[in-house]
């Protein structure tokens, strides 16, 4: 090949090489470049659009558990009659709300009739008793008799005291009055409360504590229990005073608040739960026995930051809020999201302490930023 050639072909590969290098950088040049986030104005009293500064706070850990309402057993009273007897009045009815000293029931029973009489007996036989004693003491005094019969006579009026005091302790365990004669036992309330349930009717027998129901029960609701169970992997950080927040089925949006009571110390073997009870005030008796309930137990707190619910842009699995950036502008930015706690939400990464967030209409912006 001769020298003119050889410069030809060396020309025309250079110029191709030029050409593809301008080529390259003419597509390089072209190629699409990342889009800022699209920022939006919001005027200082724009309407329908609130915002707020985020700082750190305490996260509560709540567990909430299944519960019911059950009366405070150290509240209820089972009544049985002092004996055996036949009822002849019943006066009181499931619900009723009964005060100490009210009359529950009348039975009619000899029992009541034999009280009367063993103290009747004792006490004539105490009186008389003592007028012996005073007639020894005076012969006594005149030599009439010796020391041991006087001795003698203390001694039978001790004794006499005793009997005509067991007799007395008798009536008055029946609530029987000493000065009456009657064969009827009026049952009356050992204390204030609802009663619960009624286990006897007019015309029945009762069979005193063999019985196998009390005549009824009354409890004292001004004090309630919530009761409830857990899992004992759920027991770390609970204990007896920790708060505790109800919600009661029967009555939707409505929350009380108690500590915590008792805790199980032993575990139930099949279900593996512990029992727990909450203590409540129950002026009002609006809390039933049985309703059902929801029990959410402070366990411990964190430090965190929370955003309201209506703070969120969620879109698919993802969730946004709009950030403020200065000057009255927000930017939609991803963030990932933890507990939800009431009408809050966790913010796990995504916003750091003291940014401005859009806390109400979020929608609005969101919509203009699609325009």
């Amino acid at each position: 090949m001769d020298s003119g050639r050889l410069w030809f072909f060396l020309v025309a590969i250079l110029a191709v090489a030029g050409c593809g290098d301008s080529a390259g950088q003419k597509a390089s040049d072209s190629s699409p470049t990342p889009q800022a986030t699209p920022e939006v104005y919001v005027a200082t009293d724009a309407k329908g659009i609130q915002t707020m500064t985020i700082q750190p706070r305490p996260i509560p850990d709540y567990l909430e558990i299944p519960g019911r309402v059950a009366p405070d057993p150290t509240r209820v009273v089972h009544v049985f009659p002092a004996t055996i007897g036949r009822v002849t009045e019943m006066r009181v009815r499931p619900w009723d709300r009964v005060v100490e000293g009210q009359l529950l029931a009348i039975i009619e029973s000899s029992e009541a009739s034999r009280a009367l009489t063993d103290y009747e007996k004792a006490r004539t036989d105490a009186s008389l008793k003592k007028k012996t004693l005073d007639r020894s003491k005076d012969l006594y005094e005149h030599h009439a008799i010796a020391e041991k019969d006087l001795q003698q006579a203390e001694a039978d009026v001790q004794s006499a005291d005793a009997e005509l005091k067991t007799t007395l302790d008798q009536v008055h365990l029946l609530g029987l009055d000493p000065a009456g004669a009657t064969n009827q036992l009026r049952v009356l309330a050992p204390r204030s409360g609802v009663v619960l349930d009624v286990g006897a009717a007019t015309g029945e027998l009762s069979k005193s504590l063999d019985a196998p129901q009390p005549l009824c029960t009354i409890a004292d609701l001004d004090t309630i229990w919530i009761e409830g169970e857990i899992f004992e992997k759920d027991l770390k950080g609970l204990r007896i005073g920790s708060a505790a927040q109800i919600t009661i089925s029967a009555y939707p949006g409505e929350k009380w608040s108690g500590r915590v009571a008792t805790v199980g110390d032993a575990v139930d073997p099949t279900t593996r739960t512990l029992k727990v009870r909450v203590e409540l005030a129950n002026p009002q008796l609006r809390l039933k026995p049985d309703m059902f309930a929801t029990v959410r137990l402070l366990r411990s707190s964190s430090q965190g930051l929370l955003i309201p619910a209506s703070s969120v842009d969620r879109e698919g699995q993802k969730a946004y809020v709009f950030v403020g950036t200065g000057n009255n502008r927000f930017a939609r930015r991803e963030v990932a999201l933890g507990r939800t706690i009431d009408d809050s939400v966790e913010v796990v990464s995504g916003l750091t302490p003291g940014a401005v967030i859009v806390s109400q209409g979020s929608v609005l912006l969101r919509a203009a930023t699609e325009n």
